[in-house]
């Protein structure tokens, strides 16, 4: 199994969010002068910035954020471009690749909450796996990678 990297706690909106005014600021900007700008805490920014990086949408030099071509290729985008983008970075993160395997191998290719609740907390032992829980299904609905239902507390994968 890949080594699997705990998700900053930033939701889809709040990358998204970064990445647009990074463009407002011609496409880059001092960390410390963005939580004004997003109205943001410092912690939640700091993970915005973490989540925009492993998706590679933003590269951080010095005490700077820079958007990356992919960032910039991605706010040109229109919104079934942009949730494309996403879903090809999300599927490149271990996690998703792990929760991806099981949901294809589980019957009906759906899982309850509990049982990933199970398997995140032993992928990432140190991490609040309820919190892993609700950025990835926030990142996997974006992106429609797989869906979440509220109702009955199921991960499931879309009809092909």
């Amino acid at each position: 199994m890949p080594t699997i990297e705990p998700l900053p706690h930033a939701m889809s909106n709040q990358i998204i969010g970064l990445l647009e005014t990074l463009h407002d600021q011609n496409g880059r900007d001092d960390i410390y002068k963005l939580p004004k700008e997003l109205h943001l805490e410092l912690g939640d920014l700091m993970d915005a910035i973490r989540a925009a990086e492993m998706l590679e949408f933003v590269t951080t030099p010095g005490g700077d954020v820079e958007l990356s071509d992919l960032g910039r290729k991605m706010l040109r985008a229109k919104t079934v471009g942009r949730k494309k983008l996403f879903q090809a970075q999300v599927k490149k993160l271990p996690l998703f690749m792990q929760l991806h395997q099981l949901l294809a191998q589980a019957p009906g290719k759906r899982l309850d909450k509990d049982r990933v609740l199970e398997e995140l907390s032993k992928w990432l032992p140190d991490e609040d796996a309820a919190q892993q829980f609700e950025t990835a299904i926030n990142w996997a609905r974006y992106s429609e990678l797989f869906g979440y239902d509220q109702d009955t507390g199921d991960c499931f994968l879309p009809e092909e």
